[in-house]
Formats: C-alpha cells, structure tokens, sequence
C-alpha cells in the first residue's frame, strides 16, 4: 500500500516527542550505517541528510564523520528544534526529499529508515543522482519485505517494501555499489497492546489512515496473540551504500 505524504507528516510530527526513547532500532541501524560509512570515509565536505527526525542519526554523524556543511532535510518543521541541540551549524530544508533544491551538490546523502516511504525508488535514484557530486556517497537504510510481517499476516496492511536485489538492480543505473548488509531485530512485548502503542510512538500507525475502534483493537489484539503468543514484532532493515559514479 501507498501512504500519503499529509498522512506520515501528520503522524510523525504526533510522535516525535515519544520516538527516541521507542526508536531501539532505528537507533541500531543508524549506527551501523555510519560504523560501515566510515570504514569508506570519514569526511565529507558536504552532507545531506534526508528524514533528519528527531536527530538520532545526526547525532551519530557529528561523533564519527567530520564534514564542512550539514544540511538537513524533513516533512515536519520541528525537526528542526531537535536538530538545533546537536548541530553547531546546520541548514534545514523543510518538505518533501525529493522536490527540495539545495544550494548546492552534496558529497554525502544520507537517510535512515526513510526510504521505505518513497514509493517509487527509481524517481529517488534519479533525482538523488542530480544532487550529488561525481564520486559522492548516497548511504541510507531502508526495510525489507519481512518487515513488520506479523501485522500484515494479522490486518494484510503492509507499505510496498522492495527487497535488497530489487534495490541494487534500481540504484545500480546511476550509481556503484559499495555495500549492502539485510539483518532483522525481534522486539517482544508484554501485550499486543503494548505493541500498538510502540508504532504509534514511532510514527508506524501511519500504515492505516482509517481510525480503529474499540472493536478494531479488541480483534487485533485476540488474533495477534493467538498467532504470536510471545508478541513479537520483526524489524527487518537494509543498510545500502553506493558511489556516484
């Protein structure tokens, strides 16, 4: 299924203030992507962040990777209040990644968890293409089709994820592949309540736009737990990092 834009700004901007704490593995795959970065290069002139949030990423960049200009990219303007606590100096370009215009090419782009939202990654690939000098690195994480499988397996709601071979076969007509790495983290919850209320937390309700009622809930919650007794949720997440060529 395809989400709105209005739809996930209005979702995370709800749960920005509940999502660090809740992020356990956006937190780990943004650590990951800029651990394996950094065995490729540590320093960029110019960097790009796209889906800058709460900071989580950013906060890594600036302890591991010495850049020159940040610039910081989000649908919801508050971001950029998160950010002011952990870049010295920043520009934050507010809407949608793919029709900003920075001021200039990048050296690095880079994104965690936010490119499942995207629903059509070969326009991605070719915009982000203009944006990047020759030899720059475009480093994002994203999730694959496993992800979340219990809740499609429960509701059939699901975002069009794509895999790791289609990814490569998209990104692969404008740029080199250096690395690519698919893992998956398990969190277990006490209840499958507890469960909605950590997407909620996260930003993740935005998969359905239509309310649940009481009914909606009571169903999810008995079904879930007789499926998955331990409530567990899979993440699964995919780390990409390509060279312009």
């Amino acid at each position: 299924m395809q989400v709105s834009t209005k739809l996930i700004k209005k979702q995370f901007e709800q749960s920005m203030n509940s999502y660090d704490e809740n992020a356990i593995v956006q937190k780990l795959m943004a650590q990951k992507l800029v651990k394996k970065l950094c065995e490729i290069s540590g320093s960029f002139e110019n960097i790009l962040e796209l889906g800058s949030g709460t900071g989580i990423l950013a906060t890594e960049i600036t302890q591991n990777i010495r850049y020159k200009h940040y610039y910081a990219n989000d649908l919801v303007e508050k971001s950029k209040k998160y950010l002011e606590k952990i870049l010295p100096e920043f520009t934050f370009l507010c809407g949608n990644a793919i029709k900003i215009n920075p001021s200039r090419n990048m050296d690095l782009i880079i994104s965690n968890a936010m490119f499942q939202w995207f629903s059509d990654l070969e326009k991605v690939s070719d915009k982000l293409k203009n944006y990047i000098n020759t030899g720059g690195i475009l480093a994002f994480t994203t999730f694959s089709p496993n992800n979340f499988r219990e809740i499609n397996k429960i509701t059939g709601l699901s975002l069009n994820y794509s895999s790791k071979e289609d990814i490569i076969k998209i990104f692969s007509k404008n740029f080199q592949i250096l690395y690519t790495e698919e893992f998956e983290e398990k969190l277990n919850f006490s209840s499958p309540l507890e469960l909605l209320a950590h997407m909620k937390k996260t930003g993740v309700n935005s998969l359905s736009k239509n309310h649940w009622t009481f009914k909606d809930v009571k169903e999810f919650c008995e079904k879930y737990s007789r499926e998955f007794p331990k409530n567990t949720l899979t993440y699964a997440p995919i780390i990409v990092i390509c060279k312009k060529l």
